[in-house]
């Protein structure tokens, strides 16, 4: 379990640094940008359609949330673009976007001090699978010579480092869909302790394939509503009958505070809090009475110094899941106590989909947006709330003043456990 340091500045009797976002970039299945993603989470609108990217003949799933018009040539030379899988041209245009917006330049001064952590939990499946049918269709010697670098989970963290010149640790993080969150919070340990001044962080991931597609949905962890896409994904309500599977990313900019302020940056948020742990349970189904979830959700909050009753708004993991949406409300009313009754809970893997490891990521920079706007994205196809007393954001966004702190949850398979908890500023 991670859940050390606090207010005090201190962590194990080590002095830490504040960390501040100074800027952040997504591509997700409704936009290719943070301003396309937040507005069309505030108007309601899904990205989840019929799959159309992939032959889905014979499966028994065949919706997804696709990122779609997506031109590499927008962010990268065709030699980057014709060696890296897909999750990682994601992952490299966010983080563009976020460098951008941070108004970020990475000199020689400043690279030694600049890390980069990308979370995935499926990585370049894209690439991989290619790569066996071509050895399997025509042989050895068709096979590419960057096969085995541009096949690999870090592939998406170097794409972003040898783009930008950055110098300090560049890393894969892969917590199945606790991936996005795990790699923010080994980021802000690293500029907290002094590893780093300024680290890009974020998930991806492109699994929407006829393997994960046909894996998951066998593990009748999917929603099968073929017929009706946009109401496939029902977090919270009583009639979901699982995820539904998407792609995308999310980067951010995180630095030390005092490095943000000398270079004249504008902090966008916060971040304060980080808790991890795991269920030692089961490989799909999370702990019945939510131990490992309630172990991050608190460690995350002590981290933060702060209690339950200090949250004001919470990105739900939410998946649509009949275990993972049942058990985290459970954790939510645990944790929060009361206080769940009386602020906005919502869930927007209800319009993306599930992106997996860059799930974690997008949903901190709605949290973020959350704070710096006081909108709240709804929880679509909401119908019929398992829990009428908490607040899912039904149907329509809603607007609410004084939003200071907000809590984004990660769960993942294999029982991996991520919160965050970041502050108005």
């Amino acid at each position: 379990m991670t859940g050390v340091g606090g207010r005090d500045g201190t962590a194990n009797g080590r002095a830490t640094r504040r960390v501040m976002v100074t800027g952040y970039g997504a591509v997700t299945p409704l936009g290719h940008s943070v301003d396309e993603t937040w507005t069309a989470l505030l108007a309601g609108r899904s990205g989840i359609a019929a799959v159309d990217a992939i032959d889905v003949t014979g499966l028994g799933v065949r919706i997804g949330g696709q990122v779609r018009g997506f031109v590499p040539g927008r962010y990268m030379p065709p030699s980057v673009s014709r060696r890296a899988d897909r999750f990682a041209q994601y992952a490299l245009a966010a983080a563009l976007e976020a460098c951008e917006h941070a108004g970020l330049v990475v000199d020689d001064e400043l690279a030694p001090r600049v890390a980069v952590v990308v979370g995935s939990g499926y990585g370049p499946v894209g690439s991989i699978y290619r790569a066996a049918d071509t050895l399997r269709d025509r042989g050895a010697r068709a096979i590419s010579p960057f096969t085995q670098v541009t096949t690999a989970m870090d592939s998406a963290a170097c794409e972003i480092s040898m783009r930008l010149g950055t110098q300090g640790p560049s890393r894969a993080q892969s917590t199945a869909c606790a991936s996005g969150a795990d790699a923010v919070g080994a980021g802000m340990r690293m500029i907290s302790h002094g590893e780093a001044d300024v680290v890009l962080v974020g998930g991806a991931d492109a699994c929407v394939t006829a393997v994960d597609l046909a894996g998951s949905g066998n593990a009748r962890a999917l929603s099968r509503r073929n017929d009706d896409p946009t109401a496939a994904c029902r977090p919270f309500d009583a009639r979901r009958d699982g995820f539904v599977m998407s792609e995308g990313a999310a980067v951010l900019v995180l630095e030390a505070a005092e490095v943000a302020e000398r270079r004249g940056a504008s902090a966008l948020a916060e971040l304060v809090g980080y808790g991890a742990s795991s269920d030692a349970h089961h490989w799909t189904a999370p702990h019945p009475q939510g131990r490992g979830a309630c172990l991050a959700v608190e460690a995350a909050l002590r981290d933060a110094g702060l209690t339950g009753a200090d949250v004001d708004y919470v990105n739900a993991h939410g998946t649509g899941t009949l275990l993972n949406d049942a058990t985290e409300t459970a954790v939510l009313r645990r944790v929060l106590g009361e206080r769940v009754t009386r602020i906005p809970v919502s869930s927007t893997k209800s319009m993306t989909g599930h992106m997996i490891g860059a799930a974690g990521a997008v949903e901190l920079v709605v949290a973020i947006q959350v704070l710096r706007t006081g909108d709240v994205p709804p929880t679509v196809n909401c119908d019929e709330p398992i829990d009428p007393d908490i607040n899912f954001v039904p149907h329509r966004a809603q607007h609410h003043e004084l939003l200071r702190t907000a809590l984004s949850n990660s769960f993942g398979f294999g029982g991996h456990n991520a919160a965050l908890v970041v502050r108005a500023v």
